[in-house]
């Protein structure tokens, strides 16, 4: 029969799991890893192409994605075209940039995958006698080191050049020129060390839902137990 038990720490786990695993995986897609140096409009399209003035803006660049000024910015509603540069993995512009998206991508699958397994922690807390915080904490951890890995080599592949093409000719490794970074980018940061302490976080959530007052609303036969 299944006991549910629902404690503070352990939803508040959940939830922490679910919004870091989200957070990393939009960051991820985004296009705005770094915001490339102001251009004005007449260098993203054809001279006579648009008739109003030229206006500055900043085409931002990710990981396999970019933004650029909408060439026919009078005809549609969006000023800005945004989608994948590469359509192939091998079309990644720098090798840095590869090993980026491969270790990224390991590690939001883990978190995603701890993400679903999380809720249902509320009615299942153990497998084989093997308790699932503890698992799911030990797989965040291994999923945080992927994401660091990841984050140690992207700036590695700003020297390459689709970089120098959106922030100048001073870009280089771990030097990101005319560019400033963009939200991805310290979204992903922060999502990384909420990985850990959601990681520290499922230890305690396993004490909460393995406490004495528990087991003893389990032994009296109640089947759902929510606890502060």
């Amino acid at each position: 029969m299944c006991h549910v038990i629902v404690t503070c720490r352990s939803m508040l786990w959940t939830l922490l799991s679910i919004v870091v695993a989200f957070a990393e995986l939009i960051a991820f897609m985004s296009a705005d890893w770094l915001i490339g140096k102001a251009k004005s409009r007449g260098n993203a399209e054809p001279a006579g192409a648009g008739g109003g003035p030229s206006e500055p803006y900043h085409p931002t660049l990710g990981i396999y994605a970019r933004c650029i000024r909408n060439p026919g910015v009078q005809h549609f509603p969006r000023d800005t075209l945004c989608g994948p540069y590469a359509e192939s993995f091998g079309e990644i512009a720098s090798g840095f940039w590869q090993a980026t998206a491969i270790f990224l991508a390991v590690g939001i699958f883990i978190l995603c995958m701890v993400a679903l397994v999380s809720v249902f922690t509320m009615c299942v807390q153990s497998i084989m006698k093997k308790s699932i915080f503890n698992v799911c904490g030990l797989l965040q951890g291994i999923a945080g080191l992927f994401l660091i890995l990841g984050l140690i080599l992207y700036p590695a592949g700003w020297g390459c050049q689709k970089a120098i093409d959106y922030c100048g000719h001073y870009a280089s490794a771990y030097r990101p020129g005319d560019c400033s970074l963009g939200w991805a980018f310290y979204t992903a940061i922060g999502g990384t060390v909420l990985t850990f302490i959601c990681a520290v976080f499922s230890a305690q959530a396993e004490i909460a839902t393995s406490s004495d007052k528990v087991q003893e609303e389990i032994e009296e036969g109640k089947n759902l137990i929510c606890l502060l």
